[in-house]
């Protein structure tokens, strides 16, 4: 049975863990190195740190938070956000991420990709796929969901496996911080589109949404964010819960 990854992505603005609805209205809800050790001890299986404003501002911020959350936490790590150069991969990695999420970077230069493919291993390297529903299809965004870029966004993840990214995430913007459910539909259709693990993002408010996704999709992980950032419900809740529901997960 396919074991599910449960992953706590974190979201951060300067120093601090921040959440908003729709990526949009962000407010200061925590500190980073805190939350990821916490989530660390209840048994998630990765953490996503995603600089919420990274492309905006051209930088990268996520470096010390980084070099911190290593000494204290022993699971994998993404970084994405302002991630635009070759030295900025190497600086991730070598500040001991295990891999990075790129998205804007990749909309503007594909052969980024590719390059950092060759260079670092497809296993280093995830598409991040930001996506807001249009009529009957997906439109893929950049820069944090701030602007268009007229690609479909289920194409769009298939472009990304063509280049050589080991996984996609996909993060639903309609859904992102309402605690309303995921968007089964884009998940399922980019899953059904690709061979690559696919990580699942937005819209989680309960274990039973997890467990909607997992069982409508072929969804690799999920991440999570308001679901335990709030208290809603910790990691073992929801892998328990997935547990019971004959979903493969990691206990």
């Amino acid at each position: 049975m396919n074991k599910i990854r449960i992953i706590a992505r974190i979201d951060i603005n300067n120093d601090s863990v921040v959440k908003g609805r729709c990526l949009e209205g962000l407010k200061k809800i925590g500190r980073p190195n805190e939350m990821s050790k916490k989530y660390y001890e209840k048994g998630v299986d990765e953490i996503v740190f995603l600089d919420a404003v990274a492309s905006l501002y051209d930088r990268n911020s996520l470096i010390d938070i980084l070099k911190q959350a290593t000494k204290e936490t022993f699971v994998p790590i993404t970084i994405g956000g302002g991630i635009k150069t070759i030295k900025d991969i190497k600086d991730a990695l070598s500040a001991g991420a295990d891999k990075v999420a790129i998205n804007t970077q990749a909309v503007k230069n594909l052969d980024f990709i590719r390059e950092a493919v060759q260079i670092f291993g497809s296993q280093a390297i995830i598409g991040s796929v930001v996506a807001r529903r249009h009529r009957y299809r997906w439109e893929a965004f950049i820069d944090n969901a701030k602007h268009r870029t007229h690609k479909d966004a289920v194409d769009w993840a298939v472009e990304l496996e063509k280049a050589g990214a080991g996984e996609i995430m996909i993060t639903s913007i309609d859904n992102d911080g309402r605690q309303k459910g995921f968007d089964v539909e884009l998940v399922d259709a980019i899953t059904k589109r690709v061979s690559i693990p696919v990580i699942a993002s937005g819209g989680a408010g309960s274990s039973n949404d997890v467990i909607k996704l997992c069982k409508n999709t072929s969804c690799d992980a999920v991440a999570v964010a308001s679901l335990i950032h709030y208290g809603v419900e910790n990691i073992s809740d929801i892998k328990n819960k997935m547990k019971d529901n004959n979903i493969g997960v990691r206990l």
